[in-house]
């Protein structure tokens, strides 16, 4: 699969709430996961890891009052959306988030994601 083929299919299985799914389909075993500085999990490396650190940032949504994932832009075997929530966390209350995501594609597969965001 190309990057485009990657990118609409990431976009798909997000949007249909799959997105540990997406992990297990479309990311490299050894894939390379960046937050912002001093974050949590600021850089986790290898599906399994990246893979436990969404169930734990998922088990966290106590709900989701809206959602949205921007048509990806792809330049090469790159990609990157712009992600936008309104989410109940169940330790932190409704917080909204605008996140850019970066994806880096290799032989159909997902070998980086880096998440750009304000920290307030």
């Amino acid at each position: 699969m190309n990057t485009w083929g990657v990118a609409r299919k990431w976009k798909e299985m997000c949007e249909q709430g799959k997105s540990l799914e997406c992990i297990n389909e479309l990311y490299a075993d050894n894939v390379v996961s960046k937050e912002m500085p001093g974050m949590p999990g600021e850089k986790i490396t290898g599906k399994q890891n990246v893979w436990n650190k969404n169930k734990e940032w998922l088990d966290n949504v106590e709900k989701i009052h809206c959602s949205s994932i921007s048509a990806p832009l792809v330049a090469g075997n790159h990609f990157s959306s712009k992600m936008k929530f309104d989410l109940t966390f169940k330790d932190r209350g409704r917080q909204q988030m605008e996140e850019i995501a970066v994806f880096e594609v290799k032989d159909g597969k997902i070998t980086s994601e880096q998440f750009l965001y304000t920290i307030d």
